[in-house]
């Protein structure tokens, strides 16, 4: 076994190491494929749980704020730069029917201030706190232990070319 430690000086340097391989591009790729791999049921229960959040019934005109929110949710995998790592990212959604920032804000235990339809009276709506976080949070050491394995595998093929080549 390999020893290593992870970190993003560590994936960084994997990813110069990709770069200067002849079959860097394809390494690369499988790495990053490998790394994401875990992530995918993470991100379904981020989604499911999003989309288990009450819409209260009313309808509305245009797409629906949690199926709009949902569909921005993706695992990304970064080897290079000053953000390397593996991370699951809402992307921003475009103020969709005028709430700017919803996965965020349905994501807050604080959650937001809004005007009743029609009056000048201001409510706080909650939407499902820690919808994103939990998932998360809950598989960190299953993540961690997916990124050494990724990396063990790709230095033992480079290792294995190596001795080819």
């Amino acid at each position: 076994m390999i020893e290593m430690g992870v970190d993003a000086e560590a994936l960084k340097a994997l990813g110069r190491a990709l770069k200067a391989e002849a079959d860097g591009k394809q390494l690369r790729r499988d790495l990053i494929k490998q790394l994401k791999a875990p992530l995918a049921p993470a991100v379904a229960e981020i989604r499911a749980g999003l989309m288990s959040i009450g819409s209260g019934g009313l309808p509305s005109d245009g797409e629906p704020l949690r199926s709009a929110v949902a569909k921005r949710i993706r695992a990304e995998a970064k080897l290079s730069g000053f953000a390397a790592g593996v991370r699951v990212r809402a992307r921003k959604t475009p103020a969709v029917r005028n709430f700017a920032n919803a996965a965020k804000r349905l994501n807050s235990p604080k959650g937001w201030r809004r005007r009743v339809y029609g009056t000048d009276r201001w409510v706080v709506q909650h939407g499902k706190p820690h919808y994103f976080d939990d998932p998360l949070a809950h598989r960190r050491a299953e993540f961690r232990a997916a990124v050494l394995r990724a990396m063990e595998d790709l230095a033992a093929r480079i290792a294995a070319n190596a001795k080819r080549g």
